[in-house]
């Protein structure tokens, strides 16, 4: 009798370790990894300097074009201001307008040609600056809204680009021959008799080649400024993943 007591009873307490063993044992739940919206550092570096190539690629495309500063009203480079202020004296004088006249008209064409020609070689010093940018610069352009990028490019490059764009200006110059139009200009509007004739004492003789680079530099800042506030105003030119959630973040943090 005794041992039919015995085999339930050891039964029992295998069967309740067994239960305790059990409970012991972690519990594996295969959950969705759910991915982060936070952008890693590496991702906003990434993304800000890519919609800044992106921005200077179109800026830059879209101004080394035939036409693209001469044939529109807002880009267009006009004479310096030191010669338009006499233009309309030279126009309505018939001895200045027959030997300058013609010379102005050819003038400004070849500053804009000039300009567009040069357009095509500006995107390699643009680029440098973007991939020099440390992250702070990025998360700076990130919360700063619109034109902070275009800004943060202005300011990191003006002096060296103004001093790498001079050649390459000038070079755009010498391939239109402008100095065929703009040198007879000056010294025609500088003999003294026309001096006289247009009421002017002092000889005139502004630097072409930085007026035009400042020109075309400045034209060149505002078409970045565009792409980089399309980006930031409109989800839809956010044309890459990394683009849409580092962008998408900068929004979320606007609230």
């Amino acid at each position: 009798m005794r041992k039919h007591i015995l085999f339930p009873s050891l039964a029992a307490l295998a069967l309740i370790s067994a239960c305790d063993t059990l409970h012991q044992l972690p519990v594996q739940i295969n959950l969705p990894t759910v991915e982060s919206n936070v952008p890693s550092q590496s991702e906003v570096a990434s993304g800000l300097k890519e919609a800044l190539i992106n921005g200077i690629s179109k800026g830059t495309g879209s101004l080394n074009k035939p036409g693209a500063f001469f044939q529109n009203a807002v880009r267009k480079i006009l004479l310096p201001q030191e010669v338009r202020d006499l233009e309309s004296k030279i126009r309505n004088n018939a001895v200045l307008n027959a030997a300058i006249g013609g010379q102005l008209d050819k003038a400004v064409k070849a500053m804009n040609d000039g300009a567009e020609n040069a357009m095509g070689k500006a995107m390699p010093i643009f680029k440098d600056a973007v991939m020099n940018m440390s992250f702070s610069d990025a998360m700076g352009i990130l919360r700063g809204g619109n034109g902070a990028a275009t800004q943060y490019l202005k300011n990191t490059t003006s002096v060296a680009l103004q001093q790498a764009f001079k050649p390459v200006i000038q070079q755009a110059l010498n391939d239109v021959k402008i100095t065929e139009y703009w040198n007879p200009i000056i010294r025609e509007i500088n003999k003294p008799l026309n001096k006289t004739l247009l009421g002017i004492k002092q000889d005139i003789n502004p630097d072409l080649n930085a007026y035009v680079t400042e020109k075309a530099s400045n034209a060149l800042f505002q078409e970045i400024e565009q792409q980089e506030n399309a980006i930031r105003a409109n989800p839809v030119e956010r044309g890459t993943a990394l683009l849409k959630k580092v962008f998408d973040y900068a929004d979320s943090q606007k609230k």
